[in-house]
């Protein structure tokens, strides 16, 4: 069995399918971890969502901001943005099968086996492992539950900011799917930052990159995350960044995970 972890496909699945032909992916065998954003941008969001959930077990995706965003389109509590291209999977026949199915996903992956977390942008520097699985437990529960359509409706807001273990309801909610699908930058006291979405070094200096902030508690388990499409491919401190572009025609990233030194296979998105 091979693991592999690919960055955000965004809608296109030629450059998917390419790559899990080259690695000839084999779903009776292997396992293909998808960092979020499955869909939006590009030309195949429907068929992208038909293919991964077509693999069944063989495939582990986590949630991303675009893919939350269909969700809030699906369910009637948000508006289509110039520039979408999800309108094939909210006028498809299997929407509500669709629909369903994201719902259930997680928003950050474990694999003890391997001691590591698939999540699309990134995790909060205060929070342990056991912590995260923890409040990924609670936010998946809120979107499968009674408070979905409100959920959806209000996850998009910016503040609060910073973390306060007192935090309850939707502020509560919103900060951990900004943690979870929209991270970038934070201050040193964990104050998220939502405007600059360069690459490190971009930012003023009192922002830095999540996954170089010096108090971060999960250092021990490897850390993939997608998102950062400006910050593309990086191998650094135990992390990896996936998302290398392809919602701007550069290329899709595919990463095999269970061996000594990663392996990587990169396709172009034009």
């Amino acid at each position: 069995m091979a693991v592999y972890a690919v960055g955000d496909i965004q809608g296109h699945l030629y450059p998917l399918t390419r790559l899990l032909e080259i690695v000839r992916f084999d779903p009776a065998r292997d396992q293909l971890w998808i960092a979020g954003d499955m869909v939006n941008r590009g030309p195949d969001s429907l068929e992208v969502l038909r293919f991964i959930r077509g693999l069944g077990d063989a495939a582990i995706p986590v949630l991303g901001n675009h893919d939350l965003h269909l969700l809030s389109v699906a369910a009637g509590v948000q508006e289509l943005k110039p520039g979408d291209t999800i309108s094939d999977v909210l006028h498809a026949p299997d929407l509500e099968q669709l629909v369903a199915w994201l719902r259930g996903l997680p928003f950050v992956h474990f694999d003890p086996s391997l001691k590591t977390m698939l999540v699309h942008a990134g995790i909060y520097f205060k929070w342990g492992r056991k912590r995260v699985h923890s409040l990924n437990q609670e936010l998946m529960a809120t979107l499968q539950g009674e408070d979905c359509r409100e959920f959806l409706r209000n996850f998009k807001g910016k503040k609060p900011r910073k973390w306060k273990k007192d935090l309850e309801g939707m502020k509560r909610y919103r900060f951990l799917a900004n943690v979870f699908t929209r991270m970038r930058f934070c201050t040193i006291k964990g104050k998220l930052d939502f405007h600059h979405k360069g690459p490190p070094g971009s930012q003023p200096p009192e922002l830095i990159p999540w996954f170089r902030h010096p108090g971060r508690k999960c250092r021990k388990w490897r850390i993939v995350f997608g998102h950062w499409s400006t910050l593309g491919y990086l191998r650094e401190a135990n992390v990896i960044s996936l998302d290398s572009g392809c919602l701007w025609g550069k290329t899709l990233t595919l990463v095999q995970l269970d061996c000594a030194e990663e392996r990587i296979w990169q396709f172009g998105c034009s």
